[in-house]
């Protein structure tokens, strides 16, 4: 009998350690968030032409750029208003990778954008009136018992980098400008559940609101994987996260890893793992910066001083990593010099006009495309030696039939960064180890993971 008393005891402790556990705050709760999401192209279960996802792609990327640099400017104390008079709003997912996440208690199926120029995880929701059109339901929080909304004195609303933020009937609300959309709504807390192939239901600061102008083609909402505040990598306290970017016309899912699972040995690559050091901006935390210091075409190192492409103590400059950015983009005088060095290894015809947003094409023959070219191999070189050496695929693309564009354009304001997009990435599994400041990336056959 006392044996079986002592048991009851053990079990009834055990049982009171994992409630404990399941139901700590975030900031508290002891667990390894290791788990893997497979995004959706912008292009998949489409039929649009390879030429139209490129175009489409190109346009969302200046629109997107247009928002960031907006942020950018403001954060550099150089106004907020940068974006350009003749952006289009553009669907947001043309240049997006997206995954469906379940919000609530039952979990509501809610397609998000993942985006590594923002912090927030926002999605549309009934509480703050008419939405615009999504593929899913709206989130609907007065079906979940465990959603609640957070006080304007709540340490996130405090910390929050939002556009604007005011105290409404005691509610933390805010309103976000995306360059090209605007989203407003109000801070509260809710169950997510995340995971491809291993679901992990956690609770987790976001934004329920709605857009006010613009769209993000279907989508629910974005989430927002910056170093921010509010980003799902620092409620959680996620030291590492990984991905691997198919190419948009293969319409194939994209691995995203987080924790454990982000780690570049545990996946075959086909070239070998390279690592330069994470820096941080000292003015703002929209982007995550590597130390490029040179660019080379084919055995050609260009003309490009290493100070210009360096981050200064005044937060402008630098090079960015992007995944949301279809186009790459270079300041002065790198985007020059890159130009002239294509132009004189190319031996196509240079197009009179150029396509959409590319500043630089070539008329293929007729009948010839994209892929019997030959072009030498664009290098992008880091500090400390590690070079990376982009393909044909990585730094051209062929919006228009007949058509072979540069995916490179000249960054749009003095002071603001190079961007390594996400054509650039493609193949390519990159890792961002944010606890060690580290980012590693190797080439990879990005399906076969």
């Amino acid at each position: 009998m006392a044996m079986a008393c002592h048991l009851h005891h053990r079990l009834l402790l055990l049982f009171l350690a994992v409630v404990v556990l399941l139901t700590a705050t975030p900031a508290l709760a002891i667990f390894h968030f290791d788990f893997r999401w497979d995004t959706d192209s912008p292009f998949s279960g489409g039929s649009l032409a390879r030429h139209d996802m490129w175009r489409r792609a190109a346009l969302g990327s200046k629109a997107r750029h247009a928002k960031t640099s907006a942020r950018l400017a403001k954060a550099l104390g150089k106004g907020g208003d940068i974006t350009a008079a003749d952006v289009t709003v553009t669907p947001y997912t043309h240049q997006g990778h997206s995954l469906t996440i379940g919000i609530g208690t039952p979990p509501q199926p809610s397609k998000v954008i993942l985006d590594m120029g923002s912090d927030l995880l926002w999605t549309q929701c009934t509480l703050v009136g008419p939405t615009v059109v999504q593929e899913d339901p709206v989130y609907d929080p007065s079906r979940s018992p465990s959603f609640s909304l957070l006080p304007c004195a709540s340490k996130h609303c405090e910390e929050g980098t939002f556009t604007s933020k005011n105290c409404t009937d005691r509610r933390c609300a805010y309103e976000n400008y995306y360059g090209v959309l605007t989203a407003t709504g109000v801070l509260a807390t809710e169950t997510f559940t995340f995971g491809t192939h291993r679901n992990v239901s956690v609770n987790l600061t976001f934004g329920c609101g709605k857009l006010i102008n613009g769209t993000i083609a279907g989508a629910s909402g974005i989430l927002g994987l910056s170093p921010g505040p509010l980003s799902l990598l620092k409620q959680l306290a996620i030291t590492k996260f990984s991905y691997c970017l198919t190419p948009f016309g293969d319409r194939k899912t994209s691995p995203v890893m987080f924790g454990a699972m982000a780690d570049l040995g545990k996946y075959n690559t086909t070239g070998k793992v390279q690592t330069v050091p994470l820096l941080k901006n000292p003015v703002e935390d929209l982007y995550y910066y590597v130390p490029m210091v040179g660019i080379s075409l084919g055995t050609k190192r260009l003309d490009v001083p290493a100070e210009s492409l360096a981050l200064k103590p005044d937060g402008t400059g630098g090079t960015a990593v992007d995944s949301a950015t279809t186009l790459a983009y270079l300041v002065e005088p790198a985007f020059t010099e890159l130009k002239k060095a294509v132009m004189e290894a190319v031996t196509l015809p240079v197009a009179n006009k150029t396509v959409d947003d590319y500043p630089v094409c070539f008329v293929l023959p007729p009948g010839m495309g994209m892929d019997n070219v030959l072009t030498p191999t664009l290098v992008l070189h880091f500090d400390g030696g590690a070079e990376m050496a982009l393909t044909r695929e990585n730094y051209f693309q062929e919006p228009s039939p007949g058509m072979m564009c540069l995916a490179v354009v000249p960054a749009p304001f003095e002071g603001a960064p190079s961007v390594i997009g996400n054509v650039q990435q493609q193949n390519m599994h990159v890792l961002y180890d944010v606890g060690e400041r580290k980012f590693s990336y190797a080439p990879t056959q990005c399906d076969k993971l």
